[in-house]
């Protein structure tokens, strides 16, 4: 008789590589799209405020001042929104809920690289759909048998957004699928760009969006997705059977008072948008490649095969960039747009790496 190895039917799964986190301070840390400049007043003010006695107690399973927060800001019923600890969480409740149908799930081929790791991790069968070579996405390529879809928009690690009309034509063209429109960057695209006011007219539609990026506060972990409230309903059921207390008690709060200052919001994300723009213009003057952003990240190309060695350079000058070594994009850098004299500093490293190799 055979000895029982409980190793055999461990889950093995390739997980999920997060962004380097650093601990020197002096890093200009440009890889993993944190917003430079942090919280507003308000929510630190709220913040010195907080019950800590309330630590002790279990905090409110429906999130209900968050939930109401989110609902009013985009004028959506309370019961149209849900919320996750981070998008991750939320996106990964979504493919828990809705891909168990058996069949093959589509995402594009260049995107956010947790997407894979989910469908592996839950058993679902998924295709990476590849993207066009100008690293655009190609609607028509959807509109195939699936039992899902997938599109961040703007993409990562590439930045491009994906216009209103082709993601709607692939809602007409899969309404017998749920199709998730990840918005994690959208605040950087643009007014108008996002489709969260399509959600009562595709039924099949789920926006999924977070407080990391544009709202500073990727540290205290808040997503939510926005969608019809039959979905919605579905999610929260999965969700409570999984686990009832997702969102701590600080969460809840100060979640609630980032999304109603938006005059902080407003500014920060001009800034950002501004300093992208002159940041991409001075890389293309050093004759880099840079795809047409909508994020807080460019993705760029030296064009001659270094950006490996460009990364690992900047690295050792306390410049943190993420690279890919993935084919089709292992010769671009993703870098987030930090505070202005960050950029400047990137420049001019940038710069001095260009006559060195020379």
């Amino acid at each position: 008789m055979n000895a029982y190895r409980w190793e055999d039917y461990v889950r093995r799964v390739e997980p999920y590589v997060p962004g380097e986190q650093p601990s020197d301070e002096n890093i200009i840390k440009l890889n993993t799209n944190e917003n430079p400049y942090g919280v507003s007043e308000r929510v630190k003010s709220i913040a010195r405020e907080l019950d800590y006695d309330m630590l002790r107690k279990y905090p409110d399973p429906k999130a209900d001042m968050l939930v109401s927060a989110i609902s009013d800001y985009y004028g959506v019923a309370k019961d149209e929104v849900f919320v996750g600890v981070g998008s991750d969480d939320v996106l990964a409740m979504c493919f828990m809920t809705f891909f168990g149908s058996g069949r093959r799930i589509l995402f594009p081929d260049i995107t956010y690289s947790f997407y894979p790791v989910w469908a592996r991790l839950l058993g679902i069968p998924f295709e990476e759909v590849p993207l066009r070579e100008d690293y655009t996405i190609s609607p028509e390529d959807y509109g195939v048998e699936n039992g899902g879809i997938v599109i961040p928009n703007p993409n990562a690690p590439t930045g491009i957004l994906l216009a209103r009309d082709q993601i709607e034509s692939i809602l007409i063209n899969n309404q017998n699928s749920i199709v998730i429109i990840d918005e994690a960057y959208i605040d950087f695209a643009g007014a108008g760009a996002s489709v969260i006011d399509m959600i009562n007219k595709y039924s099949n539609l789920i926006v999924v969006r977070t407080f990391s990026k544009s709202r500073s506060m990727a540290g205290i972990r808040i997503g939510y997705a926005i969608s019809n409230n039959r979905i919605i309903k579905y999610l929260n059921d999965v969700k409570y059977s999984y686990n009832s207390y997702t969102m701590n008690y600080p969460s809840i709060i100060l979640g609630a008072e980032a999304i109603r200052d938006e005059a902080y919001f407003r500014d920060v994300t001009e800034k950002i948008v501004k300093t992208r723009e002159e940041f991409t213009d001075r890389l293309a003057h050093l004759g880099y490649k840079v795809l047409p952003s909508a994020a807080n990240f460019v993705f760029a190309s030296p064009g001659d095969g270094t950006a490996r060695e460009i990364f690992e350079a900047a690295r050792n000058d306390g410049i943190y960039f993420r690279y890919f070594d993935s084919p089709g994009i292992d010769d671009y850098l993703r870098i987030t747009i930090g505070l202005p004299e960050d950029m400047d500093k990137v420049i001019k490293f940038l710069t001095i790496h260009k006559s060195i190799v020379k």
